[in-house]
């Protein structure tokens, strides 16, 4: 695959240094502008002080960007022109058409494994939406995670996702969920689900050891870390779960599907709270990119 490495990821891989893989849908949907490029700052910023190089993941002018320039970053983060959501099937397109787009969990596993990334940080992933059964709306992320070697550092799936059937989907795929620190599976914006992990870590070291047995012993595909959100500004699930129920009405009611209903729910939840989710989602994605920091430091001592 021809990859462009940003300068500062090209000394890092040059030098063995540990590299953390960073999605840009987030900054390219997900968040509005100045905080979708203040957040890619700060999750930047939470890897270097962990001691590993942040790189983050995108297509630009048909590129496969490992690692993105000032420049580049802030032509995601502005939105002047029309920019993709890549996930995996996405890919050839933008390249081939010389687009423009923010990466997405699949598109990030698959090229952080090409890159030889075995660390990514984001925010949730994406799943079994609700009323699947109706409609199959099942995201790429569960097929690249079981398939990529990466270490997923994230809060758990994005809340508006039918949660239990998302993990009876993860187990199928073969893909383990291990909590950080928590026994209950982490719901973004929540600290609990409700939903028992079968799996846990209490430190670095052993999440490390978990994660190169998968890649590098059993040659087994992709591992996710769920961390809870930090205590301070995460939000009570039942009051989440009203506000989501009201929020896919409205979306619903307005033919809003597929790749649009997490930009569109993000947005309107934010509203709704007063700006309290957009606070978690910021609290969250730089508290992920510490911990897969020291996750890719760990990895990368072979101990």
């Amino acid at each position: 695959m021809d990859l462009r490495f940003s300068d500062e990821v090209r000394r890092a891989r040059d030098a063995g240094q540990p590299l953390v893989a960073l999605e840009t849908s987030v900054v390219a949907q997900g968040l509005p502008y100045p905080d979708n490029l203040a957040a890619a700052r700060a999750c930047e910023e939470a890897v270097r002080r962990a001691g590993a190089i942040p790189a983050a993941i995108a297509v630009v002018d048909g590129e496969v960007c490992i690692g993105l320039e000032e420049t580049a970053m802030r032509r995601l983060a502005e939105g002047k022109e029309r920019l993709l959501k890549l996930g995996s099937r996405d890919l050839a397109i933008a390249v081939a058409t010389r687009a423009s787009g923010g990466t997405t969990v699949s598109a990030t596993c698959e090229l952080a494994a090409a890159a030889g990334i075995h660390v990514f940080a984001t925010g949730g992933i994406g799943g079994v939406h609700r009323g699947a059964t109706e409609h199959w709306d099942i995201s790429q992320d569960i097929a690249a995670l079981a398939r990529f070697p990466v270490a997923v550092v994230c809060a758990g799936a994005k809340s508006v996702l039918d949660l239990p059937k998302t993990m009876e989907l993860l187990e199928t795929a073969g893909v383990p969920v291990i909590g950080v620190g928590t026994d209950e599976l982490p719901s973004f914006y929540s600290r609990g689900s409700g939903l028992k992990l079968e799996h846990r870590v209490d430190d670095v070291d052993t999440a490390a050891r978990i994660a190169r047995a998968r890649f590098e012993t059993l040659g087994q595909g992709g591992v996710l870390y769920t961390v809870p959100p930090p205590e301070e500004t995460s939000l009570p699930r039942n009051e989440v779960e009203l506000h989501i129920a009201s929020t896919l009405a409205d979306a619903d009611r307005q033919g809003v599907r597929g790749k649009a209903v997490t930009p569109f729910l993000l947005s309107e939840m934010a509203k709704r709270t007063g700006g309290k989710t957009l606070k978690a989602n910021l609290a969250l994605l730089i508290n992920n990119a510490r911990f897969a920091g020291q996750l890719a430091v760990a990895y990368a001592r072979k101990g």
